[in-house]
């Protein structure tokens, strides 16, 4: 286990909800083991359960029957107050929306995780993450301003401030094409390196699945297969 990290763990986890045609089964039995500090890719079709599940591991959902616990913390058996503590002290989440806050630049949009944390500093490295994700001209534009593949790469830049000891990310690459894809992974995973962090990411892409230790497919909301990284793939990380 390394040192920092949070551990994930989700036990027989259902998520069910009752509409007026019948209930929905989001998520239906789930058991899934992250280490600390290791990556997890989750893939499957749009509606298999795949933003459910990471919803339930960042606190932002509680499972209908089951359980879900992050760092040996049962998420569904916080206040609301507690959970909304775990998402700032220990989470770094990135949302399909980015949920930036429009009357903020795009720096003060990072920066405000760090604020959040009562961190008096940081600027610097704000804009260095800025940097790193190709942003480094837009720091003091509005999102509005922004298109949508750089309003998603702040949004990433704002997850990964704080160092977070688990990264969470809804389809962070969706409205990126594959250069500004590869620096999101980029710093995504080096965000992970460099504070030994938990990285788990949702994902139709292939290509940023394969950039994970771990991947599993999730189909009907049902855990239906699991793959470790694949060996050529580690064999090029190897050589670069």
């Amino acid at each position: 286990m390394r040192e920092g990290a949070a551990g994930i763990a989700v036990e027989s986890a259902s998520k069910h909800y009752p509409t007026p045609g019948g209930i929905v089964r989001a998520l239906d039995g789930i058991t899934l083991e992250v280490e600390p500090g290791t990556s997890l890719a989750i893939t499957g079709p749009s509606g298999c359960g795949k933003s459910t599940l990471i919803a339930l591991m960042g606190g932002l959902e509680t499972p209908t029957a089951g359980r879900v616990a992050v760092d040996g913390r049962e998420v569904g058996a916080l206040s609301d107050d507690e959970r909304a503590g775990l998402r700032r002290e220990a989470l770094g989440l990135v949302f399909q929306a980015d949920n930036l806050m429009a009357f903020l630049t795009v720096v003060e949009n990072v920066a405000l995780q760090l604020s959040l944390r009562g961190a008096r500093d940081g600027y610097e490295r704000c804009l260095t993450v800025l940097e790193e994700l190709d942003l480094g001209d837009q720091t003091h534009k509005l999102p509005d301003q922004l298109s949508g593949g750089q309003r998603q790469r702040v949004a990433v830049a704002r997850a990964v401030i704080h160092q977070p000891r688990a990264i969470l990310a809804d389809e962070p690459t969706g409205a990126l094409d594959a250069d500004a894809s590869d620096a999101v992974v980029d710093v995504l995973l080096a965000a992970q390196e460099e504070t030994s962090a938990t990285l788990v990411v949702v994902t139709h892409d292939l290509a940023v699945a394969e950039r994970m230790e771990r991947r599993v497919l999730l189909r009907d909301g049902k855990l239906v297969d699991e793959q470790a990284r694949s060996e050529e793939t580690a064999r090029k990380e190897i050589r670069a």
